[in-house]
């Protein structure tokens, strides 16, 4: 995801401190009704023009769709300051009605549950630009070294509805995919989801771009990208990887990207195929730092190992790999094959791909570099508010989402402490859920059933308040006595400490235990703070 580094921490923080009332229009972007759950989105296919000049966006989406239950109307979403010109269905014109970014279509008489429904949404206006991004959603309308436009969008957490016509909620993607048609000025090139599938010279000064995308897609991760690219093609077992980058780095590209097999290889083992084999996978260089846009990555990290030539972990690990590249092709398994309901849940997204980025490191430079990369994750966790955020209102939980979420994993594989268990858990867990929208309940439903322990009170305590669990230790007699202090109920979790240089297992409860380790002073008692993350309280 896009905000994933220390200032996004400290902008989550003020953000949703602040933002503690919801206003209608959120509720209309976050919130299901029935205009919005009695139709099932089959499929968009949009064809729009671009003037970057302008800055002007025109055109339409073709949203096919089947009815489920029985209605008379119907929800779709457009920012408020793009123009609605006409919306068609069956060869007629529709009456809509416009409420703050949604659209509320009406039919002449109540549809009947049914397939194969279409509607052509034509549309026009200045899409939103964004100050920061991908930090704020919107395009970016950049030029490259000669002059040329090179543009891009992002609009995760805002809303893909910012420049295209969409049923704009998580819980419903296009089960038949969709193209992305783009037209821009001819010397100028669209990169979008999927397969290309080729160009029109549409002889008035523009050439479209036509892109396929045969998998269910987030709505979020639709894009475009505008440049004059140059296009390298490699192969990986039948994978093909597809980078565009602007013409002055295809050579600096072509060593930087060599990182991408053995990454994809890594992958691949631990949480199986690539999810989306038949629309390849694609880097696309693009004038903000990056985005997790479906089989076309956004990358903008400057052909730098870390995160713009920094090591966000502070250990000196994350300077080994390109944090981008490595973080936002984790998304391809978390985030956009396995998708959460609402992204009051997005921690489905990023505490699994963040965790992905250890799984990596632990793939090419082994388990110890791994456990000091993730490990050092831990000062930028804030423990400010809960993971999961607000339900219904389009609002994401705390930015600990990242960093929480990926340490809660890691505690949670020492907690079953059998690694080929918790591989074959975790493969199982991204084979299951390929390509399907879940919330938290399922995540925890299936650890609880895979692990057979009852993680639920272990989730909670992660997921749902703001403080991890606190062990408390204390001496009684020369021995060790210990629990858990926690905001859930009946919290039990094995964790492992260091007792006089060596390593014991603890089976804490929220009630005092009397182990058998015999303690001088609790100065002689740690954490192994690689494994687990919890807080320690010497009383």
């Amino acid at each position: 995801m896009k905000k994933v580094l220390l200032l996004a921490i400290v902008f989550f923080g003020i953000y949703s401190a602040t933002a503690q009332t919801y206003t209608r229009r959120d509720s209309l972007q976050g919130g299901l009704r029935r205009e919005r759950t009695s139709f099932d989105v089959q499929r968009y296919d949009l064809n729009i023009t671009l003037d970057p000049d302008k800055k002007y966006i025109s055109g339409y989406n073709d949203i096919s769709f089947d009815i489920v239950e029985t209605t008379n109307r119907i929800q779709l979403d457009l920012f408020e300051n793009m123009k609605v010109d006409s919306i068609v269905w069956s060869g007629k014109k529709m009456p809509f009605r416009r409420d703050n970014d949604a659209v509320f279509i009406s039919f002449p008489s109540p549809i009947k549950i049914s397939k194969g429904h279409k509607i052509r949404f034509y549309y026009s206006g200045y899409p939103l630009v964004a100050k920061n991004a991908p930090w704020d959603g919107g395009f970016v309308f950049s030029k490259d070294t000669a002059g040329k436009p090179w543009i891009g969008v992002a609009v995760q957490g805002t809303g893909a509805s910012l420049w295209f016509p969409v049923k704009d909620h998580q819980t419903d993607e296009p089960d038949k995919g969709a193209s992305v048609k783009v037209a821009v000025p001819n010397g100028l090139m669209d990169v979008s989801n999927g397969r290309f599938m080729g160009s029109t010279d549409l002889k008035n000064g523009y050439t479209r771009w036509d892109w396929e995308v045969k998998n269910p897609i987030n709505n979020y991760t639709i894009t475009l990208n505008v440049a004059d690219y140059a296009h390298i093609h490699d192969n990986l077992r039948g994978l093909d990887l597809d980078y565009y980058v602007l013409k002055q780095n295809e050579e600096k590209a072509k060593e930087h990207f060599e990182e991408v097999k053995p990454m994809l290889e890594c992958f691949q083992s631990k949480f199986g195929q690539y999810p989306f084999f038949e629309d390849g996978y694609k880097l696309v260089e693009t004038p903000y730092l990056g985005m997790e846009h479906q089989s076309a990555v956004a990358y903008g990290n400057k052909y730098k190992k870390g995160y713009m030539g920094s090591d966000m972990s502070g250990t000196s690990v994350g300077m080994l790999f390109d944090y981008i590249t490595v973080h936002e092709s984790g998304h391809e398994w978390f985030g956009n094959s396995i998708t959460s309901k609402d992204i009051a849940d997005m921690w489905i997204h990023e505490g699994f791909t963040t965790y992905s980025e250890t799984v990596f490191v632990e793939c090419l430079y082994g388990y110890d570099k791994a456990m000091k990369y993730i490990t050092g994750q831990q000062m930028a966790v804030s423990n400010n508010k809960p993971v999961i955020g607000v339900f219904g209102v389009n609002k994401e939980g705390s930015g600990d989402m990242y960093f929480k979420g990926a340490l809660m994993l890691n505690t949670l594989r020492h907690v079953v402490n059998d690694d080929d268990k918790w591989w074959k858990m975790l493969l199982k867990y991204s084979e299951t859920y390929k390509k399907k929208v879940i919330d938290t309940e399922t995540v925890v439903a299936f650890f609880n059933k895979e692990t057979g322990m009852n993680l639920t009170p272990f989730f909670n305590q992660y997921l749902r308040y703001k403080n991890p669990p606190i062990l408390q230790l204390k001496l009684n007699n020369g021995k060790l006595e210990y629990r858990w202090q926690t905001d859930e109920a009946n919290f039990k979790l094995p964790v492992a400490i260091v007792a006089n240089g060596k390593e014991v297992r603890l089976y804490g409860t929220n009630d005092w235990k009397i182990s058998d380790v015999d303690v001088a002073d609790l100065k002689d008692v740690a954490l192994q703070k690689t494994k687990f993350y919890v807080k320690v309280q010497k009383l």
